[in-house]
C-alpha cells in the first residue's frame, strides 16, 4: 500500500489538517505501519507548510531586527560595546542569518578566488572582527529605537531580494538600513548591508582591493590582523 499525502493550494493550517484527516483515515483502516508513515508526512507537512509560510524576507528582517534589538535593551555589557559581549552577541543572534563567507568574497573580489582556504578562513575572520569592532559601538544607540520596514520591492519569491528598513526612534532622523538576501533553500541570508546610504561590501571592496594591489592576499591579512589588534589594545587605528 503507498501513501501519498500532496501539498493541496490551501492556507497552511487548512492543507496540513488535510493530511493528518488523511492520515487518521489510514488508522481506520487498521494498517498500524503506513498509519505510522502517514501520521509522520503529515506532521512534516505541517511543519513545512508553516516554514514556508514564514519565509517572505521582510517578516525575516524584521523578526530578526526585533529579537537582536530586544537583546541590546535588555543587556547593558552590549550597549557598552564590550567587545567579548558583542562578538558572543553576533555569533549567537546575526551570523546564523549571515552568508559571511560570500559577504567577505565579495569584499575581497577577484583575490578571493586565488586565495588558498586557509587564506580564505582568514579574512572570513578577521573581516568580521572588523566589522564588530567597526560597528560595536553603534549598539548603545538602538536602545531606544524599533525597526520599521519600508515597502517591499520586486518578487518575494525570487533568489535575490532588496528589503528595506529604518531604525526610528523618539528623536533623531531615521537610520536607514537596507539588507540584500538570498534564498537558500526555505530560509534567507543576508549577505550585504547599506547603513544611511553606504554598502559595506563595496566599501571595503576598494579598500581592500588597493591592499591586495599594494601588498597581495597575504599582506592584506596581514593589514586587517593589525587592525584588530590595535583596536583590541585600545589604540587607535
Amino acid at each position: 500500500m503507498v501513501i501519498s499525502i500532496n501539498a493541496p493550494k490551501r492556507r497552511p493550517f487548512a492543507a496540513a489538517l488535510h493530511a493528518l484527516i488523511s492520515a487518521i483515515r489510514v488508522l481506520s483502516r487498521g494498517c498500524a505501519k503506513n498509519a505510522a508513515r502517514a501520521v509522520m508526512l503529515a506532521l512534516l507537512w505541517g511543519l513545512g507548510a508553516h516554514a514556508v509560510a514564514q519565509t517572505a524576507p521582510d517578516k525575516f528582517i524584521e523578526n530578526v531586527s526585533n529579537k537582536a534589538l530586544d537583546r541590546i535593551k535588555k543587556d547593558p555589557t552590549i550597549q557598552s560595546g564590550e567587545t567579548e559581549r558583542v562578538l558572543r552577541f553576533v555569533d549567537e543572534e546575526i551570523m546564523p542569518h549571515v552568508n559571511f563567507e560570500r559577504m567577505t568574497a565579495l569584499a575581497v573580489g577577484r583575490a578571493w578566488r586565488q586565495a588558498t582556504p586557509a587564506q580564505q578562513r582568514d579574512l572570513i575572520e578577521q573581516f568580521r572582527l572588523l566589522l564588530v569592532r567597526t560597528y560595536s559601538g553603534a549598539l548603545a544607540q538602538a536602545v531606544d529605537k524599533s525597526i520599521r520596514l519600508r515597502p517591499l520591492r520586486g518578487d518575494p519569491k525570487a533568489a535575490e531580494v532588496l528589503v528595506r528598513s529604518e531604525l526610528v526612534g523618539s528623536r533623531g532622523d531615521p537610520i536607514q538600513i537596507d539588507y540584500r538576501l538570498e534564498r537558500v533553500g526555505e530560509a534567507w541570508k543576508i549577505y550585504d548591508v547599506n547603513v544611511l546610504g553606504i554598502w559595506i561590501v563595496q566599501t571595503y571592496r576598494d579598500q581592500f582591493s588597493q591592499e591586495v594591489s599594494a601588498r597581495g592576499l597575504e599582506g592584506l591579512i596581514a593589514g586587517l590582523k593589525d587592525r584588530n589588534a590595535k583596536a583590541a589594545s585600545g589604540s587607535k587605528r
